[in-house]
């Protein structure tokens, strides 16, 4: 029995890694007040740019680097859009996903010979998660993230932009470099999940962010935009998404228990997100 709710509770944390790597991202981003709904293709870029560098270079840590720069372009390209041209956020980002998602797959077409996964990687030849390096990296964003959004400058001026961009802006402090930096923070944390993702799989796989962007997004509302509140949920719903694999092999029906983890984020949504209140001016493109 101990050794089983030992096995559970390792799964919960390696599960819990890339719901905490992007929902904190997300809190930079949303907290600059850029909507951040590209999360997915965030991922996404990451987990692909990982397979890519370590199948190309046989090296997991220019796997991590390419999976970043990965990440940080389609960061770029979301804060150029919404930032500079102030495009609709909410379109933006969901455009870029279904754009990486595309682009993925032609990239697996051309490199791989297949529209479904890359060849096989092997990742960190870690055997426990808690020796990861980005498990711990994960652990370590937490508690930096907390420290670098209420405890420094940075973090002053970033959630001042998302809540009185006027006030930054008559205060000297460029607005668009703001909003640009937290959704690149968003893009690096987002893409490093689809690293971890990529090398827990072993591979890339069309799609496998398989919602885990929303599903932060969730974990980041709950968490009441703040790095500790977001780790909190990311770690509830991976506790459901590990508990769904426990059930699987039960008497419940298996459609009922993969419904799980989407239920669970459906009714903890409507419990918090009234008592949520999000930055008063995210959405809201600056115009001087």
């Amino acid at each position: 029995m101990e050794s089983a709710l030992v096995l559970f509770l390792l799964q919960v944390l390696r599960i819990s890694v890339p719901y905490v790597l992007t929902s904190v991202g997300a809190v930079f981003s949303e907290r600059g007040g850029v909507i951040n709904l590209a999360l997915e293709g965030l991922i996404l870029a990451g987990a692909f740019g990982a397979a890519v560098g370590q199948h190309f270079s046989g090296s997991a840590v220019t796997g991590v680097f390419t999976g970043i720069l990965g990440g940080l372009l389609v960061a770029f390209l979301h804060a150029f859009i919404t930032v500079t041209l102030k495009v609709n956020q909410i379109v933006t980002g969901i455009a870029i996903n279904i754009l990486v998602i595309g682009a993925t797959r032609f990239g697996l077409s051309i490199l791989f010979g297949s529209s479904l996964n890359s060849e096989r990687i092997d990742g960190f030849a870690i055997s426990s998660v808690l020796l990861d390096p980005i498990f711990l990296s994960a652990v370590a964003v937490v508690g930096i993230g907390h420290v670098l959004l209420f405890k420094t400058p940075f973090g002053l001026r970033l959630r001042s932009a998302g809540e009185s961009a006027e006030a930054v802006d008559a205060a000297g402090v460029n607005v668009d470099l703001m909003r640009y930096s937290g959704v690149l923070i968003s893009g690096v944390l987002a893409a490093l999940a689809g690293v971890f993702l990529a090398f827990q799989q072993h591979s890339f796989t069309d799609n496998m962010s398989a919602g885990r962007g929303y599903i932060a997004l969730a974990a980041m509302i709950i968490g009441k935009w703040m790095p500790i509140g977001a780790a909190l949920a990311s770690f509830l719903f991976a506790g459901a998404e590990s508990l769904e694999m426990w059930l699987q092999t039960g008497w419940i029906p298996s459609q009922l228990v993969q419904a799980l983890p989407y239920v669970l984020t459906l009714l903890v949504l409507a419990g918090f997100v009234g008592k949520s209140r999000a930055p008063r001016e995210i959405g809201v493109p600056y115009e001087k």
